[in-house]
């Protein structure tokens, strides 16, 4: 299982979990991974924000349905990657379970790590491989790692994490399994 990891579990990481979700059904039909979010202060079962559903909606992805998740140690350790929105959600998740520490990234971070390394290897060796090219120092921009909260903002800053979160889930569906999926029959 792969979990998306924001604040609230109400603006972006909704949308991250449904464009990461689709990215990876598109790419891998039914060998997919799970793909689900919490949020280290959510709170079980409210819904999304009227935002998040209105700019999921213009995506093509229908959230109406989507409740909030807290962020647990149990969750954490059901996971294989946890992708958090933000640093301190990597902190948060490394914090409640540090053995996770290694299979914790933020969203950039990983895309960025992925795709410096060479192609090759399940997603577990190629999870593995990105946190040792991170432990042994990398190009990436450590202030341009988080996406931004669009909490309390107009329907347009939703709209701009919106575009961000698909264009990054997709390059991180394609950085965790590079080689297509064989044709299901």
């Amino acid at each position: 299982m792969l979990l998306v990891v924001c604040t609230g579990n109400i603006c972006r990481s909704p949308l991250a979990e449904a464009f990461l979700r689709r990215a990876l059904s598109t790419k891998l039909g039914v060998r997919s991974p799970q793909v689900r979010s919490a949020g280290t202060i959510a709170r079980d079962g409210s819904p999304a924000r009227e935002e998040t559903l209105e700019v999921g909606a213009e995506h093509g992805v229908d959230l109406s349905q989507f409740r909030t998740t807290a962020l647990t140690a149990g969750l954490i350790r059901g996971t294989d990657l946890v992708v958090g929105m933000a640093g301190e959600h990597r902190e948060e998740v490394a914090h409640l379970v540090p053995e996770a520490a290694a299979r914790t990234f933020t969203l950039k971070e990983l895309v960025r790590l992925l795709e410096a390394i060479p192609v090759g290897g399940d997603r577990a060796a190629r999870v593995a491989a990105a946190h040792a090219a991170r432990a042994g120092g990398f190009d990436g921009n450590p202030h341009d790692e988080d996406v931004a909260d669009p909490l309390g903002l107009s329907i347009d800053a939703f709209r701009a994490v919106a575009w961000e979160l698909e264009d990054w889930s997709l390059r991180l569906a394609d950085a965790l399994e590079p080689v297509p999926a064989a044709s299901e029959a």
